[in-house]
């Protein structure tokens, strides 16, 4: 489910202090029944392991969007972390980056750290320097669910332009299906190794 901008900024999270030059573009909330405090662990177990499910509408896209980034060259090694924008790491304490190493995970996100309660991951490319942030959030009902921002930081015009052509995608397509394969993956937990209902 959609959510304002304002349930991601008004929480203390720690990406806040490394990102004020970032724009929150997306905020999304993800059912987690039965969860308590200490399953943000088991929460991104499950999501990596059902990271490899894109199919539908979803998985057609991103095969476009791969397609694209390679005929125009956004993705190459050259447009992404190191040689055209400096990762975020750089601007983190260690104590925070030594949570996580940074090993690209799926969709080419680097991790950045991940704490008891929260994580982030970066990506660059020609288009966008992009932040995936998950916090573990307490409901009213004294539950807990994930929550997940999307920063943005456009490189340039053609960036901004990039970021609202695909907004429509983002918000009627890609979000939705996520939502459906990570919820799936949290009430199926149970069928992967080491995890327990």
């Amino acid at each position: 489910m959609k959510l304002p901008v304002t349930e991601h900024t008004a929480r203390p999270w720690r990406i806040h202090a490394h990102t004020p030059d970032f724009t929150v573009e997306d905020v999304w909330s993800f059912r987690t029944p039965g969860a308590g405090p200490d399953d943000f662990p088991r929460v991104l177990a499950a999501i990596a392991a059902g990271a490899s499910r894109q199919s539908g509408a979803s998985g057609f896209l991103f095969a476009v969007r791969r397609k694209l980034g390679a005929l125009l060259g956004w993705d190459g090694p050259e447009a992404g972390l190191g040689p055209r924008v400096r990762s975020l790491r750089e601007r983190m304490p260690e104590d925070l980056t030594a949570t996580a190493d940074p090993v690209p995970g799926p969709g080419s996100f680097v991790p950045l750290y991940e704490l008891h309660d929260e994580c982030a991951r970066e990506l660059a490319n020609k288009t966008v320097h992009g932040v995936l942030h998950l916090g573990w959030v307490e409901t009213p009902d004294g539950g807990h669910e994930l929550r997940m921002a999307v920063l943005v930081k456009p490189n340039g015009r053609s960036g901004r332009l990039y970021m609202a052509l695909i907004a429509p995608f983002r918000h009627l397509i890609v979000y939705p299906a996520m939502t459906r394969q990570w919820e799936t993956a949290w009430r199926d937990r149970e069928r992967l190794p080491g995890q327990h209902p």
